[in-house]
């Protein structure tokens, strides 16, 4: 990350604590239920096993944080900046809000309808995203490319388990 002012670090570390502490309050709600709820679900033979959930979430949130600060950093003067910023925040809440309706309430089908929603989120979020900074554009593929994999993992358990 060339051409960064040493006054932006705390700007840096806002925008990656965000989609972390998110990221956080989901995972409080989800860890209970791993051992318990989930594990008693039929899953696909590809379900990606439990260990590598943690993982790799906290390093989209991560990848999330870094595309924030690169968009924040043009400045919230900028409408197409604020915008883009709001998209961010929508994503992150239904983020969250899949973790509670999945675990918390054990809806698959609300779920899968909430996960649908968050997948249109997130790309409208890479296009805002991408026409202020490509860098901050492509640091969330990773994101849509695992919550498609999500999205049908989720499916297929909705239809074992339905």
């Amino acid at each position: 990350m060339a051409n960064y002012k040493l006054n932006e670090i705390p700007r840096l570390i806002v925008s990656i604590l965000i989609p972390l502490v998110i990221g956080s309050v989901g995972s409080i709600v989800t860890i209970s239920q791993i051992p318990t709820w989930y594990s008693t679900l039929s899953k696909p033979s590809w379900a990606p096993p439990n260990w590598l959930f943690g993982p790799v979430w906290t390093t989209l949130y991560i990848l999330m944080g870094i595309a924030l600060f690169l968009v924040w950093r043009e400045g919230l003067n900028r409408s197409d900046v604020r915008f883009a910023i709001l998209i961010f925040a929508v994503q992150l809440v239904l983020n969250l809000l899949w973790s509670i309706v999945f675990f918390t309430y054990h809806s698959l089908f609300g779920s899968f309808i909430l996960i649908m929603i968050l997948w249109i989120a997130i790309l409208a979020n890479i296009i805002a995203f991408s026409i202020i900074s490509r860098t901050a554009g492509l640091l969330l593929v990773p994101y849509i490319v695992w919550v498609s994999i999500a999205s049908y993992l989720n499916y297929s358990v909705y239809l074992l388990n339905h």
